[in-house]
């Protein structure tokens, strides 16, 4: 923007607001392109750069960020319908029509960009200050990490616990080891797992699915573990509308659909390595199927992959690059080791159904033993060439 150029004196180095340089670097870069831009043949250059990259996750994440609005009210308003059914309570509010769209979508946004705005500000103002203290330039990446933190939280979560979550997840998982591109956890993932530790009964407890005052109900896969998959067939969620995503559970991660499809985006712009996202359900798949093979009665594959925060987990965190295995080799054991644990989890430990985020952390912090491992022995393969 012509204006932002205009100032810019203002923030160089000696003007009278140079503190505020990386503030005024990242509305700049965010609304339009710099004045300043490489020129010359002397640097490597391609088409991708790291406001591109974002941007495609952005497109990725669109289904899952219209779902999480759309079945947040649906939820809420399905549960108000079945009140007053019930003579729970003796009218609706305004847009409590479930079999509206845009009514389910209002009522849904009410829920999720609350959570958004307050994930959104909480990092600006933490990657602001680290910037400043750096006297470096403020990266383009925290637009997606506040829309993945605000996708992972359940609709009734308390903003400022929401406010706290974000804090430790920014200041935590990435500025300390020195910003975007130098920290090797996912800063969404670390909010996710501190919000589940610290606030449990916020992310985990029977009442926190369904925006609706004196309503309680456990997430279906929680009952799936603890009573069978059959118990929640009982209550007519079918594989079908697990797969949509038009259950309870947190706002961005219950449709295995919206999740696919960010996966074949990913995909497809080479942002997302494709091995990660295949050794993860070869893990899921193998080890669940192995398991009906001696228990009739387990929890199928086909189950697993629809239910909880695998498919949301899998397609937009586990692929993060500087989270997870950067080797070929260490990419497969790195996506077949969390889908083994993450079976394992669920099967043998019904009481932490929702673990998906406990295990990609997991998975995150071995990932550089990981490729070391695949390093050295690739190493020692070519000295015993030669021997």
């Amino acid at each position: 923007m012509r204006l932002l150029d205009e100032l810019q004196p203002h923030f160089d180095k000696g003007g009278k607001w140079e503190k505020y340089a990386a503030l005024h670097e990242a509305i700049d870069t965010t609304l339009s392109s710099p004045a300043t831009v490489t020129t010359g043949t002397v640097q490597v250059r391609d088409s991708i750069n790291h406001k591109r990259v974002m941007s495609i996750i952005m497109l990725a994440l669109l289904p899952c960020i219209m779902m999480a609005m759309w079945n947040s009210g649906f939820q809420e308003n399905l549960t108000l319908n079945q009140m007053l059914a019930a003579g729970q309570i003796s009218q609706l509010p305004g847009f409590s029509d479930s079999t509206s769209l845009l009514a389910n979508l209002i009522t849904g946004a009410g829920s999720f960009l609350p959570v958004l705005l307050i994930a959104l500000i909480t990092q600006a103002i933490w990657v602001t200050v680290f910037a400043s203290m750096r006297k470096k330039s403020i990266d383009a990446g925290f637009l997606v990490t506040a829309v993945l933190i605000a996708l992972l939280m359940p609709p009734t979560a308390p903003l400022w616990q929401v406010a706290i979550a974000t804090s430790f997840g920014v200041v935590i998982g990435r500025e300390i080891f020195g910003g975007i591109g130098m920290n090797f956890l996912n800063p969404a993932l670390v909010a996710w797992v501190f919000m589940s530790f610290a606030y449990p009964g916020s992310m985990s407890g029977d009442a926190v699915w369904t925006a609706v005052d004196g309503y309680t109900g456990a997430t279906p896969l929680a009952m799936a573990l603890s009573d069978g998959v059959p118990s929640i067939m009982a209550q007519g969620i079918t594989w079908q509308s697990a797969f949509l995503g038009t259950i309870p559970g947190s706002m961005g991660e219950t449709s295995a659909l919206a999740c696919l499809f960010g996966a074949v985006v990913l995909i497809i712009s080479g942002i997302a390595s494709w091995r990660i996202i295949a050794s993860i359900l070869l893990g899921v798949i193998g080890l669940s199927s192995a398991l009906c093979m001696f228990n009739p009665e387990a929890m199928s594959p086909a189950w697993h992959l629809v239910l909880g925060g695998l498919a949301f987990g899998m397609v937009f965190l586990a692929t993060d690059h500087s989270a997870t295995a950067m080797t070929i080799k260490g990419q497969w054991i790195y996506g077949i080791l969390i889908g083994l644990l993450v079976v394992t989890v669920r099967v043998f430990n019904p009481m932490m159904p929702e673990s998906v985020g406990i295990i990609l952390l997991f998975g995150s912090v071995s990932a550089p033993l990981i490729d070391r491992l695949v390093v050295n022995a690739h190493i020692k393969k070519r000295k015993m060439r030669h021997v």
